[in-house]
């Protein structure tokens, strides 16, 4: 069943619309629980788009396994999504910097406070994003320190390959997840691929572990996976590789392999004299778990994340 969960007029008769798909077992009992999974935050993070459609044929398809209460936003941003833009257009905002938001508040903020009112009461939501268009991500969760205990258990089941728990930051305190957890609604944030584009392994990937998590909930009772055991870096050395000169950045290592201190992970290019302006270098040993997916560099810009150990 399709609902609306905010709808705001804008002008030339346009209107703004957060819907919701809730799908439910043909018979309630009162006591069934409910997962939302939600996307969209950001316009251009299209990963959790193909997951929503799949989370719905799935169901669709074998209705009668249904248990639970699952409600799917596919576009908590949707003028973000029709204009391919990040942020919210027109007014300049990164949506996931303005929750828990506020009903009596202008635009985004009352549209940002009725999400969270709808959303309240779930027994778990799960926050896709995707990376940016410049980075590719592996599957992985991000758990802030301070709800890993409640979290990590879920973050298991979801057949990821990486769970980051990272220490507490004031940033955090604006998005979704952070103020969804503040109101005891367990979630968990998932990144993965990369901006604008549509990783079909990644999104089938994420969708085997979520079914995995609604059959661990009861709210699924249909086959599913035994999901993959993922990397957990609790408190385990992250090195970051950074531009030291603008150019061309060209990898000359795949994405999610074991890199050595000091080995060579790419070259910065110029393309106007025909030089190398960077031997781009591993700054740890460990597996390479970001990497820059966009070639345009300028100094500074993130070129990769390598995750310290040893891993198979």
């Amino acid at each position: 069943m399709i609902k609306e969960v905010v709808s705001v007029k804008m002008a030339v008769d346009e209107c703004l619309r957060v819907k919701k798909n809730v799908l439910e077992p043909q018979v309630l009992n009162g006591e069934e629980k409910r997962i939302c999974i939600v996307t969209g935050t950001h316009g251009d993070e299209l990963e959790g788009q193909y997951v929503c459609y799949e989370i719905n044929r799935i169901i669709k398809e074998n209705r009668d396994s249904l248990k639970g209460i699952v409600e799917i936003y596919p576009a908590l941003n949707p003028l973000g999504v029709d204009s391919i833009s990040r942020g919210i257009p027109m007014f300049d905002l990164d949506m996931n910097r303005i929750f828990p938001g506020d009903e009596k508040g202008a635009v985004a903020e009352h549209v940002a406070s009725r999400i969270m009112e709808d959303i309240a009461g779930a027994d778990l939501c799960i926050d896709i994003h995707a990376s940016n268009i410049f980075l590719r991500e592996i599957p992985q969760a991000r758990i802030n320190v301070n709800t890993a205990q409640d979290l990590v258990p879920y973050a298991r089941r979801l057949n990821l390959d990486f769970v980051w728990i990272h220490e507490a930051a004031t940033v955090l305190e604006s998005t979704l997840a952070h103020s969804l957890n503040r109101i005891d609604v367990p979630t968990i944030v998932v990144e993965m691929g990369v901006g604008m584009r549509i990783t079909e392994e990644f999104c089938h990937q994420l969708t085997a572990g979520i079914f995995c998590v609604m059959k661990d909930m009861g709210v699924w009772d249909g086959e599913v996976i035994t999901p993959k055991e993922p990397i957990i870096s609790r408190d385990g050395e992250v090195g970051f590789v950074n531009a030291e000169a603008p150019g061309i950045f060209v990898p000359c290592v795949e994405h999610w392999r074991n890199v050595q201190k000091g080995e060579r992970i790419g070259r910065i290019l110029n393309s106007l004299d025909g030089s190398v302006e960077q031997e781009v270098c591993a700054p740890i040993h460990g597996m390479l778990f970001t990497l820059r997916e966009y070639p345009v560099v300028s100094c500074g810009s993130l070129i990769a994340r390598v995750l310290g150990g040893d891993f198979e």
